[in-house]
């Protein structure tokens, strides 16, 4: 697929501190995860992303277009910002609707958008009330909302999860699950793992101004070879399965712990996956989880900026 988003040796600086550098990148219709710690520059980059910086080297690309100085793409463009600015004395459905207006709509097109935004986010039954008067949970789906509501080809979303109850989150990682469906083109932003892992296996990694890695999160980790995997299992018999396990040249340490759990690291997890079955059947085993604690973006992001 052509990618949608293009940087090309994107820099960004304030003074002397440096927000972004030389970041290449191509985003492809789907949900990509954007993940890094606070101050890795996600925000920095979301921002030239959708015009509202102008880089200091390089350049942005948004379907094929320049995006800086360019109006005609915001059309096309869903942004939810990291930190709200709301008009606070007006209610969530005036402020969506004055949006709506802003894209060019219609005073009753606009009103039917606002409203079916407002019920994709849960906010119908407080959309009179005054913004000032709502919760942190309520203005976060405020934000998705004003993103979504001109039905946009493109969303960048800063840490759209913040702020969320458990519930809320799970409403909003369904709807941007969704857009995949729709062959839209969604970059999301977090700095904790979970939530992009529950979003997307299509990962960005980026750590002080930089991208260490992207593409497949499994990808990524299985071309870290010097990382042994770590495997956990627990059966009724570990210690028979680590008498076994000790002798075999892709396994470089076992430990069997409490309860049943053996835990193991392994240089070459493909191989110990094919044999385990059969290790499985030749000691008549009862095996009742296996799982591997490492295979997941903590782990990757950890070793990746060398913790």
């Amino acid at each position: 697929m052509t990618p949608v988003l293009q940087t090309f040796k994107l820099s960004k600086w304030y003074g002397n501190i440096l927000g972004l550098s030389e970041v290449s990148l191509e985003v492809r219709p789907g949900v990509t995860g954007l993940l890094g710690p606070n101050g890795a520059g996600k925000s920095t980059l979301m921002k030239l992303l959708t015009g509202q910086l102008k880089p200091s080297l390089g350049r942005v690309r948004v379907s094929g277009q320049s995006v800086w100085n360019n109006p005609g793409l915001f059309r096309k463009i869903g942004y939810c910002p990291e930190h709200d600015s709301f008009y606070e004395d007006t209610t969530g459905r005036q402020f969506l609707w004055g949006l709506m207006r802003l894209h060019g709509f219609t005073a009753a097109e606009s009103a039917r958008r606002t409203e079916a935004a407002l019920a994709l986010v849960d906010l119908v039954e407080d959309k009179d009330r005054l913004i000032r008067g709502y919760s942190r949970g309520m203005r976060q789906r405020l934000k998705v909302a004003q993103a979504l509501g001109h039905d946009p080809d493109i969303l960048i979303l800063d840490e759209p999860l913040s702020g969320l109850d458990p519930l809320g989150k799970r409403k909003i990682i369904g709807l941007i699950k969704n857009f995949r469906a729709g062959n839209k083109t969604v970059l999301v932003s977090s700095h904790v793992l979970p939530e992009v892992e529950a979003l997307t296996r299509d990962i960005v990694l980026i750590h002080q101004g930089k991208i260490l890695a992207a593409g497949d999160i499994h990808g990524i980790r299985d071309l870290i070879d010097a990382h042994p995997h770590v495997v956990a299992l627990k059966c009724d018999r570990p210690r028979d399965l680590a008498a076994r396990l000790v002798r075999e040249p892709y396994v470089l340490k076992v430990q069997v712990g409490a309860e049943g759990l053996l835990t193991l690291e392994t240089g070459n997890r493909d191989v110990f996956f094919g044999r385990l079955p059969s290790l499985i059947v030749e000691l008549d085993l009862e095996v009742e989880e296996i799982s591997s604690p490492d295979d997941n973006l903590q782990a990757v992001f950890d070793y990746l900026v060398g913790r």
